[in-house]
């Protein structure tokens, strides 16, 4: 057997939360070109529309919903429609979140509404999808992948307003140790990749300010920001037979950030 083809994903189905952004859509492409079929998620029926006609365009199948994730009912009809589509639900990549630059407060004024929004945009859509997701892997019974986005800020603090994401991503981690132990009866594995900046839409206006960045790129030792195809790897190996004994971990795809703290 070639080793390579425990990273192939022919037959499997997979649902990728916020499909239509640009880490999910990128994440959609890989997973489709390492042979799963294609479950998008996103709150823009747009959004979602064009990125799985970028992964029918690829060669592989896609179907889109427009969904709010965080509502319990929402999930449960993405889920139950990827179901009764391809017959199997096999993989879940919780893709929805960010926002952290859009409401930075000081610790001790951050306000309720602010801190709501970044835990539901991050924390809450993870747990609602996840949820839904596992449920219809449970009654497949025959096991299936879980992999979560969480961040470097779940363990380093920065000196900035970020009290509500750092607490969403480190919670994140969490669950992710948490629901590995739950659900390995199941067959289920449950990994998270960890990365620092990465070079979206969604920090455009960061990104552009040249002493944000310079301050950013002079702590990452491999000395760059990261890519949406940095991340590609990590989900194609925590999505494929590859990782079949590895469940609870947590990977840092930061180019050395955290090695050197």
């Amino acid at each position: 057997m070639n080793p390579l083809d425990t990273f192939r994903l022919d037959g499997r189905v997979a649902f990728v939360s916020g499909g239509g952004g640009a880490i999910g859509g990128a994440l959609a492409e890989a997973l489709g070109a390492a042979g799963a079929r294609l479950v998008l998620g996103d709150i823009d029926q747009g959004r979602a529309d064009d990125a799985a006609a970028r992964v029918r365009a690829a060669g592989a199948e896609a179907i889109a919903f427009g969904a709010d994730i965080t509502k319990e009912s929402e999930a449960e009809r993405v889920v139950a429609s990827a179901v009764d589509h391809f017959g199997r639900l096999d993989i879940i990549v919780n893709a929805v979140g960010g926002g952290a630059g859009k409401v930075l407060f000081e610790a001790q004024e951050y306000p309720r509404d602010a801190w709501d929004w970044i835990m539901e945009i991050n924390l809450r859509s993870t747990l609602i999808a996840t949820q839904a997701a596992a449920r219809a892997m449970i009654r497949g019974g025959e096991g299936g992948r879980v992999i979560n986005i969480s961040s470097v800020r779940a363990t380093l603090g920065i000196n900035a307003g970020y009290s509500a994401y750092v607490a969403a991503k480190g919670a994140i981690s969490s669950l992710t140790r948490q629901w590995a132990t739950e659900w390995a009866k199941h067959g289920i594995t449950v990994n998270a990749i960890a990365p620092t900046f990465v070079d979206t839409p969604q920090v455009a206006t960061l990104l552009a300010d040249p002493a944000f960045k310079s301050g950013l790129v002079s702590r990452v030792p491999l000395g760059r920001v990261g890519q949406t195809d940095d991340l590609v790897g990590a989900v194609i190996f925590f999505a494929s037979p590859a990782s079949s004994f590895v469940t609870g971990q947590i990977l840092g795809i930061d180019g050395g950030l955290t090695a050197t703290q």
